[in-house]
């Protein structure tokens, strides 16, 4: 995976598109302050799929794209109220349990709301196709994938303006690596195979 290319096509179109962008952002983390998170999964899945439309389409987000995957709202609540659970409870018992759902999730999951809202996949089913897509080829590609996103995030989250820039590269550059493994396995399932040669006479 060339993340140099990657990294430089997630620049260039969150700059093409920063002031859209910034207000997005902007939107979303007012929007999860002021629901006390509760619509902070939904509305950060329509930030998700605006930025996929955007990527793969070149359709303009809006900030109505926020509000776009609605339909998910227990869906993507119900994970992150049992998500959270099981981190307590893991975390309070025994720490290495905790950590291991913390792990689970955040390398496990990184694909399952573009699947969910891109391709309309149900919860458990984006959770068992985005576990395939990071652990099925390269795992050394896809933890480096993790942690520069978790890394820009990091970043971001230090800095409440930061994150307003940070937010948007991050999430376009997962994008840009979610597409092109769409690509890469919708190509492969579209490759006939190689001919038998009969080596009758």
């Amino acid at each position: 995976m060339d993340f140099k290319t990657l990294l430089e096509t997630a620049w260039n179109m969150t700059l093409q598109h920063i002031v859209m962008l910034i207000l997005m952002t902007l939107v979303m983390l007012v929007v999860s302050f002021l629901t006390l998170g509760l619509l902070a999964p939904v509305v950060m899945a329509g930030f998700t799929q605006a930025i996929v439309l955007l990527m793969r389409d070149g359709r303009e987000p809006r900030i109505d794209d926020l509000f776009s995957q609605m339909r998910l709202f227990l869906p993507l609540l119900g994970f992150s109220v049992v998500v959270f659970i099981a981190t307590l409870v893991g975390l309070s018992l025994f720490v290495l349990p905790g950590l291991a759902v913390i792990f689970a999730v955040t390398f496990g999951c990184l694909y399952m709301v573009p699947l969910m809202t891109d391709k309309k996949m149900g919860l458990v089913e984006a959770i068992k196709a985005s576990w395939k897509m990071a652990f099925g080829d390269s795992v050394a590609d896809h933890m480096v994938v993790a942690i520069l996103f978790i890394g820009l995030m990091a970043i971001g989250s230090s800095v409440f303006i930061g994150t307003l820039f940070t937010q948007p590269f991050a999430t376009v550059f997962l994008i840009s690596v979610y597409l092109e493994k769409m690509n890469k396995s919708g190509s492969e399932a579209t490759t006939p195979p190689s001919p038998e040669i009969d080596g009758s006479i």
